[in-house]
């Protein structure tokens, strides 16, 4: 059971880094934008969003799954 956990917690960490690795080109290619003061977001800053809320929802898992991982290794 605890090896399954722990596959299970590289696999959130690999997809709390793929997240803020994708979320950090967002940011990257919405810079080079230019852009009037006061005018709509852009899809890359949209793109930037949804990575930081999926980055955030992987590692709330996997401290769940660390927290479990405790619990079992009494």
């Amino acid at each position: 059971m605890i090896y399954i956990l722990v596959i299970i917690l590289v696999g959130l960490m690999a997809m709390v880094l793929i997240s803020l690795l994708r979320g950090l080109n967002s940011f990257r290619q919405s810079m080079d934008q230019d852009r009037a003061p006061g005018s709509a977001p852009t899809e890359f800053q949209f793109q930037q969003n949804r990575m930081m809320w999926a980055r955030i929802k992987y590692q709330a898992l996997a401290v769940g799954v660390v927290v479990i991982l405790l619990v079992l290794a009494r």
